[in-house]
């Protein structure tokens, strides 16, 4: 499948790629992933380079300080700043591709004016903090309560896997405002300044040893009610907008490294001996895993390109985004025992070898162990196909007594 681009969008392209050829040279290299500091001042370094050449906010409509570009221009600039291995957007993940949409969705003109232009300029941070201990892929049965107190909410809970945490400025947070109420009905959704009393951040480090991700413990927090998006206990619907950003697009880039990955992992069989005396390349089998991993990849980006055409045309690609979000998740932990096989011993050391390129693999097959977990599971995403486009009975909700 391909796009019919515009006399418009070929422009674009263009108009990018030269931009990034230009810039990328004078982009100094990448900090230490365990240096925090660095890296916020590194990604939002290059976030105020792309705010300063009109590129920040792609798709975010001109009236908040985007360049109001079509899905399709969307595709470009992702496309192109993948394949020229810009940085991607890094700690602002969370404000540039949740927040603020979700501002732009049902925030208040206020809370617009207050956050957009420091986002889309690298000056703010934002972190989410909705799921919990025991609230992860049942969200709705989070417990983080919020009690209303004059004018201000009242907060007490805990959050878990909170992304750059550590570095954030605000975070976007889902409470329980009704504890009465059916599940789906109690939840508000705020705007939580990180710099709060009462707010703990507790690191937590992952498989390759990164503390990306943290525990957020909150303490007698008190938040303006101003700081309310959306009505209160309707803040569900609220996070349903953020889930659609956050599974539209959050991955296109990664198809585009997934081509990458299978590029390098057919180089280092190449290079590799077997155990025959022959490279690991003559083997027919993993050339076939090879060629059917490629041939995944190559159906996946034709469903990104039907996805953004229905986009385009006005439609949401609901439906779509959720059948792309599971196949590529799993192809893509595919490509990461493909690439553990080949590399063979290699593949358990996160520090590079000579000759190989080990690191970066090994690090992003471990990294990728918990997209099939995150932005919703893949379970989940099975609901809501058999649900939503089958039309199948909706799973039994069991309940303890």
């Amino acid at each position: 499948m391909e796009l019919r681009y515009t006399d418009a969008e070929l422009a674009f392209r263009e108009a990018l790629r030269d931009w990034l050829a230009e810039t990328l040279p004078t982009v100094p290299p990448a900090p230490d992933r365990d240096d925090w500091t660095g890296r916020r001042a590194y990604d939002s370094a290059w976030q105020r380079r792309l705010f300063d050449a009109g590129y920040a906010g792609v798709d975010w409509p001109a009236e908040h300080g985007g360049l109001g570009a079509s899905p399709t221009e969307q595709l470009i600039f992702l496309e192109e700043c993948a394949r020229m291995r810009a940085p991607g957007v890094g700690a602002g993940f969370v404000g540039l591709l949740h927040a603020g949409p979700t501002l732009i969705a049902a925030g208040t003109q206020e809370q617009r004016a207050r956050h957009l232009r420091g986002i889309l300029r690298g000056e703010e941070v934002w972190c989410q903090g909705f799921s919990e201990p025991d609230a992860g892929s049942d969200l709705a049965s989070l417990r983080t309560s919020a009690i209303r107190d004059g004018d201000s909410y009242v907060i007490n809970g805990r959050k878990l896997w909170t992304s750059y945490c550590q570095v954030a400025d605000y975070c976007e947070l889902l409470v329980r405002t009704d504890p009465h109420a059916p599940p789906h009905h109690g939840i508000s959704w705020l705007i939580l300044p990180m710099d709060t009393p009462g707010v703990l951040v507790r690191p937590l480090r992952n498989a390759v040893g990164n503390d990306e991700f943290a525990e957020l413990v909150l303490d007698e927090v008190r938040v303006p009610a101003e700081n309310l998006v959306g009505a209160e206990n309707n803040g569900w619907r609220v996070a349903m907008v953020t889930f659609s950003f956050e599974r539209g697009t959050a991955f296109i880039a990664d198809v585009l490294e997934s081509r990458h990955l299978l590029e390098e992992i057919a180089r280092i069989a190449r290079d590799s001996p077997g155990p025959r005396g022959e490279t690991l390349w003559a083997d027919p089998g993993l050339r076939r895993d090879v060629g059917r991993l490629t041939a995944e990849v190559s159906g996946l980006w034709s469903l990104i390109l039907k996805n953004v055409s229905e986009a385009s045309a006005g439609a949401v690609p609901e439906q779509g985004a959720s059948v792309f979000k599971l196949r590529f998740t799993e192809n893509r932990q595919r490509i990461g025992d493909l690439a553990a096989h080949v590399l063979g011993r290699a593949a358990l050391s996160v520090s590079e070898l000579p000759g190989l390129d080990n690191a970066r693999i090994v690090v992003d097959r471990l990294t990728t162990l918990a997209y099939t977990i995150a932005a919703g599971t893949s379970q989940i995403q099975k609901n809501i196909l058999a649900e939503r486009a089958l039309g199948l009975p909706k799973e039994p909700r069991w309940t303890s007594r």
